[in-house]
């Protein structure tokens, strides 16, 4: 809490101001905004550059069922004496305007609390409603049974506080808290954790247990609120057991339902088994839509979330690569399916079944293709890929409508290469290049216009890149054979002019230049 001190209140150094205040039946007053303080605060540093005594602005109605509160009002000095008058410091000259809440008649105890922009806050309250609730009032009025002011220096959030010393007197906090903001209450909370005001802490908590946390920011900062305060109670605990006090019960408070929001106390089941589940459910989903709109979801989710460091990589890349194999397998035996010597035979209905399975199976690779790249793991992906003789083999035996779904996967590999997300061996990318390239090339006309999202001089760029990084003679093998294609069909060809070029200056140019020398 802030620096506590108790003494009497000096007149002649505060400039008061009226502000409008109110008081509900039950004796609940309402502080006014910040933006009223501060308003009235430049209103009052306006007249004392002008040398002229404030006036107190009129004090908006009010309705029926609240009451105003009289505003207790100390005269300054005209004439001090400057001998007896104490020397105006920084302190004294910042404090420019006080507040005065509750009836000094009826009052035993003042409480000042000086805030920030030099406002200062006086409450008329009563030593046994204030010594019930507080332990931290109880704590320092126990000390001196005659004290009848207490003075709170430097009070970070005076509007929360007076607040707070009015739910003192709320027989049912929690009813005071309805329809307030998330963020609010956990000011009051901050607040009443400080003075020790036990009835308000168990009500906020309750409040934030039923009221739903809108958006990320406001869920960090209820939990990092109830982090704090289950802290704090541990610390006193501590104490209190160190000073053989067993007055003070650490689970008072109940905040740990709090937290079950976000933290599970389900110790069986790892986050690693659900991740798999979900994925599961995902690549095994009957509607296209719903899977579609899906997949970019949990993929986005992947890329923020951190279940991928501290030791959770090889698990998650193992249950990947996991799908990954039955895809595998299911793409391949739908190609067996769509290869054999009746299948044209079959109805339409059952060819269509058959097609649709190919194009689910490739697109489930595909997707897990891209988180693996995203997570750098994909190097192990490359060799599996490449070692699909058979699947190859049998792709050129289908129509190009349902086979070139298996060229987008190559196509996704050689783009991770190109961009160096995917780091596989040289033997890896050989394999990769003799197995699938021409695949690729057959289906690229399709690829270009019967695919939305097929980026042409993206995965140009990728083989390309993919083809310089072999030996010399290999890139020399591949690149002919690329040539003779790309003379017989044009555009129907990937264009890989640029990596022919760098072929040709490593092959022609350089050796010239180095004999030369």
């Amino acid at each position: 809490m802030s620096d506590f001190k108790v003494r009497k209140l000096e007149s002649g150094h505060t400039r008061i101001r009226n502000v409008p205040i109110a008081v509900t039946p039950e004796g609940f007053w309402c502080c006014p905004s910040p933006a009223v303080l501060q308003k009235s605060l430049k209103q009052s540093n306006h007249h004392l550059n002008k040398h002229k005594k404030p006036t107190s602005p009129k004090a908006p109605s009010l309705p029926p069922e609240i009451s105003p509160i009289e505003t207790q009002t100390e005269p300054v000095a005209q004439n001090p004496d400057p001998v007896t008058a104490p020397d105006p410091t920084p302190e004294t000259q910042q404090r420019k305007i006080s507040v005065g809440f509750g009836r000094a008649e009826t009052s035993d105890l003042k409480v000042v609390l000086h805030g920030k922009e030099g406002i200062a806050v006086s409450i008329s309250a009563h030593k046994e409603v204030i010594y019930e609730n507080s332990s931290f009032f109880r704590e320092k009025m126990g000390l001196d049974s005659r004290v009848t002011c207490i003075e709170l220096s430097d009070c970070d959030d005076v509007e929360i506080c007076v607040e707070t010393i009015g739910l003192m007197y709320c027989k049912e906090v929690k009813n005071r808290l309805v329809k307030q903001s998330v963020p609010r209450v956990l000011r009051i909370l901050k607040v009443a954790e400080s003075l020790g005001f036990k009835a308000c802490i168990i009500s906020c908590l309750d409040y934030l247990e039923a009221v739903p946390w809108v958006g990320e920011e406001e869920e960090e900062s209820v939990v990092s609120s109830i982090k704090t305060l289950q802290i704090n109670a541990n610390c006193r605990a501590t104490t209190a057991d160190n000073s053989n006090n067993n007055s003070f019960d650490k689970n008072v408070y109940r905040a740990s339902p709090l937290l079950r929001r976000v933290v599970s106390s389900d110790v069986t089941t790892p986050p690693t088994e659900t991740l798999s589940y979900i994925m599961d459910m995902v690549l095994k989903s009957t509607d296209e839509r719903a899977r579609r709109e899906m997949k970019t979801l949990v993929l986005k989710l992947l890329k923020e979330n951190n279940l991928w460091v501290n030791g959770s990589v090889d698990i998650c890349t193992e249950t990947l690569y996991g799908s990954c194999r039955v895809c595998l397998e299911a793409l391949l035996v739908s190609f067996k399916q769509a290869t054999e010597p009746n299948f044209a035979d079959n109805s339409l209905e059952k060819k269509d079944a058959v097609y649709k399975k190919i194009n689910l199976e490739a697109d489930n690779i595909l997707w897990l293709v891209e988180i693996l790249c995203d997570r750098n793991a994909a190097d192990d992906f490359v060799m599996i890929w490449a070692e699909q003789d058979e699947l190859a083999q049998l792709h050129a035996m289908l129509p190009v409508t349902c086979r070139h779904v298996a060229s987008r996967i190559t196509a996704r590999l050689f783009v991770g290469i190109g961009k160096g997300e995917i780091l596989p061996s040289m033997q890896m990318k050989n394999a990769l290049l003799n197995v699938w390239l021409k695949p690729l090339m057959d289906d690229y006309n399709w690829l270009q216009h019967g695919c939305r999202n097929f980026e042409r001089k993206v995965v140009e760029e990728g083989i390309g890149r993919t083809i310089l990084t072999l030996p010399l003679e290999e890139q020399r093998n591949i690149l002919l054979a690329w040539l003779g294609s790309f003379l017989r069909a044009g555009d129907s060809c990937p264009n890989l002019q640029r990596a022919f070029e760098v072929w040709w200056r490593r092959t022609f140019v350089r050796p010239y230049v180095a004999d030369r020398n």
